[in-house]
Order: C-alpha cells, then sequence, then structure tokens
C-alpha cells in the first residue's frame, strides 16, 4: 500500500518520508508522555512527593510538546495531501497518456474517472486523518509494552505476544471485505458510466419512451446498474459491520487477558507477603494496560477506512501497472507512405483466440485500398494495428518500410491520419476543431479542408462562421455535421497516409457523395485504408481486401475480383439488390375504382 502511495507521489515522495518520520516520533513522544503519567502517579502513590512533581513537570513538558508537534504532523500531512490531488493526477494522466490507444475500453475508461476523481480524494485524505492516528497508535503502544517489561515481564510478554495476534485479526477482516469493496467500486464506476450514457442518449430514450424515464431497454440497463450497486454497497455493509465487531473484540480481548494476567499477580501478593512497593507496582502496570488498550482501538476503528483507501490505491496501481507500447531506442523514420503486414497475427489477450490470422498485406504509396468483410471479420482490427493502438502478436507491421515499432509515437503519427466511424468534437468552435489536425493551419487551409469535407456550406450558413461554438461534443451539431467536421479536422492534417473506418456512416447521400469525391481528389497523393460499405466508395479503390473470420481471403483490382465470382462478387450482389429496393404501391385489382 505504502509502495504504490510513494509510487504516485514520484519526485515528491520526499514530502511523505518526512510526514512519516514525523508522524513516527510524534507517537514516541506520546508514549514517552503516558510513561512519564505513570512514573508521577507511581512516585506520588509511593509518598515521593518531589519525584511526583519533578514527573508531572515532565508530563506537562510532554503534554505540551505532543501539541506543538501534533500540528505540526497535521500540517505535513496536509501538505502530502495537497502533493497527491496536485501531483498524483497528473502522473497518472501521463502514464496514462503513453498507453495504447486500444487499452480505452469503456471499463477502463470508467474505472480510471473513478480513480482520479473519487479515488485520489480518499488517498488525498490519508495522511491527515487516518495514517497520524494509526502510526501513532501502533507506536505508543510498543512505548507501553517496554514499560510493562519493566513492571511485570509476564504483563509485558502477554501484550507483546498480542500485537501479532491484533495485526493477524485486522488482516483477516480486511481480507474479508477486500473483495465486497472491489466489487463495490466496480459496480459504482459502472454505475456513473450509466448516469452519464442516460443523460447523453435522452433523444434516443425519448423517442422509444416518451418521457425519456420509462420501463424501456434505455433505463432497464440504468436501474440494473443501480440495483447491482445497491446490492454491493449493503454486503460491503454488512461485512464492514463485521469486520468493526471483530476488530473490536480482538482488542477487548487482550485487554481481557492483561487484567486476568495483573489479577493473578495481585492474588500471588495478597496470598503472600506483599509490601506497598508491590501494591503501587501493580496499580501503575494496570493503568498502563488501560493506556495501552486506547491506541490499539483507534487502530482497530481505522481498520475499515484504510481497507476502503486500499482499494483506491489498488485500482490505481493496476492502472500504472499497464505497460505502455515500447519506444524504440533509435527511432527510424519511415521513407514514405507504403503500407505492409507480413504474417500478422494478433489477440487482445494470451488466453483469447486470434483475431487476425497470418495476414500478408502490401499497400503501395499514394494508392487506396477498400476494406471489406461481414462484422467481426477484423476490419478495424487491422486498420487499429496500422495506427499502432496495439502492437501485434505474431509478425511485422511496416509503414514507409520500416516497422512500426522501430518509431517513436511522433513520427508514426505524423505519418497517419484518421477518420473514426464515431469521432468527437472539443469543446470550442468549428475552426478550432479542425485545427486538431493542424494546429499551425492557415485559415485558407481550414478552409480548403472544410470544402472538401462538405463543411463548407455549413459554415457559410452560420453567422459566426469558423467561429461558431460547437458545444460540449459537438451537441450543438447534428451528427452529419460532427462528422464531417471530423473529417476536415483528418484532411488539414495532410499527413501521407488516411485511415478511414466507414466515415459516411451519418451522412445523407448529397454529402457521402461529396466525401466520396473527397477521397478521389486523394488518390495518388496519399495513401488511403477504406473500411467501407458503399458501392461508390468501394468501386474506386485500386484494390480490394476482403477479411472473413480474420483472415484475409481474397485481394485484387476490383475488376479482376468481381470476375471471380467469388466474396467480393457476393458483396457487389448483394450491395445492388440492396440498391434496388423500393417501396411500391400495391396493384390495383381489377375492376375496382378509386371513389366510391
Amino acid at each position: 500500500m505504502l509502495k504504490t502511495f510513494i509510487q504516485l507521489l514520484g519526485d515528491d515522495a520526499p514530502v511523505f518520508r518526512r510526514y512519516a518520520w514525523m508522524a513516527l516520533a510524534y507517537g514516541l513522544l506520546s508514549g514517552l508522555t503516558v510513561t512519564a503519567l505513570v512514573l508521577a502517579l507511581g512516585r506520588l502513590l509511593a509518598g515521593d512527593t518531589g519525584g511526583a512533581a519533578l514527573w508531572l513537570l515532565v508530563l506537562l513538558a510532554g503534554l505540551a510538546a505532543c501539541w506543538a508537534w501534533r500540528r505540526q504532523v497535521e500540517r505535513a500531512g496536509v501538505r502530502v495531501g495537497v502533493t497527491v490531488l496536485r501531483g498524483a493526477r497528473q502522473r497518472l494522466g501521463d502514464h496514462v497518456a503513453r498507453l495504447p490507444v486500444g487499452w480505452f475500453t469503456p471499463e477502463n475508461t470508467a474505472r480510471l474517472g473513478h480513480v482520479i476523481t473519487q479515488g485520489m480524494m480518499n488517498v488525498a485524505q490519508l495522511p491527515a486523518h487516518v495514517l497520524t492516528p494509526l502510526i501513532c497508535g501502533a507506536v505508543t503502544p510498543v512505548v507501553l509494552i517496554a514499560a510493562l517489561f519493566v513492571l511485570h515481564w509476564q504483563l509485558g510478554l502477554i501484550a507483546l505476544l498480542a500485537l501479532p495476534i491484533l495485526a493477524g485479526t485486522l488482516r483477516l477482516t480486511a481480507h474479508m471485505g477486500q473483495r465486497a469493496d472491489d466489487a463495490y467500486h466496480q459496480h459504482f464506476a459502472q454505475t456513473s458510466q450509466r448516469l452519464i450514457e442516460f443523460a447523453q442518449a435522452q433523444s434516443v430514450l425519448r423517442a422509444f419512451n416518451g418521457d425519456g424515464s420509462g420501463e424501456g431497454g434505455g433505463t432497464r440497463f440504468l436501474q440494473q446498474a443501480i440495483d447491482e450497486q445497491r446490492a454491493s454497497g449493503t454486503r460491503l455493509i454488512y461485512l464492514s459491520s463485521l469486520s468493526a465487531v471483530l476488530n473490536a473484540w480482538a482488542v477487548q480481548a487482550i485487554f481481557a487477558a492483561l487484567l486476568v494476567a495483573a489479577a493473578l499477580w495481585l492474588n500471588s501478593l495478597l496470598g503472600g507477603a506483599a509490601d506497598a512497593k508491590d501494591a503501587i507496582a501493580v496499580i501503575v502496570a494496570l493503568l498502563l494496560v488501560v493506556r495501552l488498550v486506547d491506541p490499539l482501538q483507534e487502530v482497530a476503528s481505522y481498520g475499515e477506512v484504510l481497507r476502503g483507501a486500499r482499494g483506491q490505491l489498488d485500482a490505481a496501481r493496476a492502472i500504472l501497472a499497464v505497460q505502455p507500447l515500447p519506444e524504440a531506442a533509435a527511432p527510424q523514420a519511415p521513407r514514405d507512405g507504403a503500407v505492409e503486414l507480413r504474417d500478422v497475427a494478433f489477440r487482445y489477450a494470451q488466453d483469447q483466440p486470434d483475431v487476425l490470422t497470418g495476414i500478408n498485406l502490401h499497400i503501395a504509396p499514394g494508392s487506396m485500398t477498400a476494406l471489406i468483410g461481414a462484422s467481426g471479420s477484423g476490419k478495424t482490427t487491422l486498420v487499429r494495428l496500422i495506427a499502432r493502438f496495439f502492437d501485434v502478436s505474431q509478425g511485422a507491421l511496416l509503414v514507409g518500410g520500416v516497422d512500426v515499432r522501430a518509431m517513436s509515437s511522433e513520427q508514426l503519427a505524423g505519418q497517419i491520419s484518421q477518420i473514426f466511424q464515431d469521432s468527437y468534437l472539443f469543446q470550442g468552435s468549428i475552426g478550432d476543431n479542425i485545427r486538431i489536425g493542424k494546429p499551425d493551419a492557415s485559415d485558407a487551409q481550414v478552409l480548403e479542408a472544410a470544402r472538401q469535407a462538405g463543411v463548407a456550406e455549413i459554415i457559410a450558413r452560420l453567422p459566426q462562421g469558423l467561429a461558431t461554438p460547437v458545444g460540449e461534443g459537438g451537441a450543438r451539431l447534428s451528427g452529419g455535421e460532427r462528422q464531417r467536421i471530423a473529417i476536415a479536422r483528418a484532411l488539414v492534417k495532410d499527413a501521407p497516409i488516411l485511415l478511414v473506418d466507414e466515415a459516411t456512416a451519418a451522412l445523407d447521400a448529397e454529402n457521402q457523395a461529396a466525401v466520396a469525391e473527397a477521397l478521389a481528389r486523394l488518390r495518388g497523393k496519399r495513401t488511403v485504408i477504406v473500411i467501407a460499405h458503399q458501392l461508390s466508395t468501394v468501386a474506386m479503390a485500386d484494390q480490394i481486401v476482403v477479411l472473413e473470420g480474420g483472415t484475409l481471403r481474397e485481394q485484387g483490382a476490383p475488376d479482376v475480383l468481381r470476375e471471380q465470382n467469388g466474396l467480393y462478387a457476393h458483396f457487389l450482389a448483394q450491395r445492388q439488390a440492396a440498391k434496388g429496393w423500393r417501396i411500391a404501391a400495391p396493384a390495383r385489382q381489377p375492376g375496382t375504382e378509386s371513389g366510391i
């Protein structure tokens, strides 16, 4: 746990180490102050007024020192918390920014959001509110046990042996609740994701449910997530309560064992010739036993809080444990816009089957390649491998004659521009979103990219033109308008390779034709690799690649594949049949009239 905490702090770890030493010193000082109280009482009972006064002065000095030092410790803890909020989030962000894009699944994204928001806030509160009493509660009993050994070694031995027993109990109860805690945080993240989804999908929900909050399918997912969170929360409450009870029982059992030992000691004294000194020793020992229980009880009471924070730290550690894609020690620059796959195989995890198998493909620079195939055939995975969302499991993928693993991330990103099926617009203006592709683009370049992508007519009818705000996620624009701006963003980058993942899916026929013309103008200028189902896009390709079940089944020029009467020919027949569909009025029966 502390290792993860220090890992989150990074270069700021000395701030935590200083705080930890201060907290240890505070615990030692607290133990010595309690010991001074016991010694003062012993002197007072023995009738040594001078000695008692001396130890009372030591006690008062210890109390003043504890009060002043506790304030310093708390300030140091607050500094650690502020450092966590300021630096740990940044370090998580820097780490995540280097992870492969394929890592950002909805589940991982929800987990990341939960860790950065609620998780880091809980972790930041640890030093000032949890670790200080825990460290003090662990150190102070050690000092008191040493004093018990001096007074009565049997009591000291019992107290010493009780510490590992208590630690084992705390570990057991922590293990009991850890899985429940993990499940609760997982369901919490999923519920948060569903709530955001519910808010963002109101147009769809209202189209099918009327008011957007009925018993429809969309709200069923949200209600299911809430029910799962409630069930996991209830289980967590039960286990947390049980853990707290067991921890308290363990401390009380230690207290009872010490009392029994003290009673036996007292009984042995009463049965023999006991003097006043022995009686005073028993009283002082009992006082130490009482003072020993208090910090142990405090440690036990913070067990549940510490376990919850440990769950957050474990989630952060899991994210930090994900390895970024390796960077080349001596990056090599690509020669051109060619793309080549040599016996490529890929699987998302070691225990999962291959998604792509034995792919051998060469795409010449400046050519246009259309990827076609049924859903799940591996088209999107192949395109993502070219952009290095992941590394291939077998074989090699080359861009410009260089293995992508031998390039730097900046070199590969400079070679590739992408148009996704679902594109995201950032809050800002239309011009700002287009310039994401090329921050130093001139207005003329932005307008030209807008014209090629069919955005010019959108700009023309808006009073603010390029300066028109798009809203969060592009909420002020239609789906087709958002997609056209995303296409313009890719075009203005002017990278040698353009990857297109069914970019015209959200566009009407007119804008599909405009985008197809823009892609046609890029032939010979860029290497275009497009996942397409539109006949107009497929027909203009220099070569067609047909995927089925993760393998390359057909490859060649459109005319050649059409004559082979294979999968591509079947694809054409299906599209042409679909294109010829029309709704016709039913034929009028002979002898009937339209009027009455």
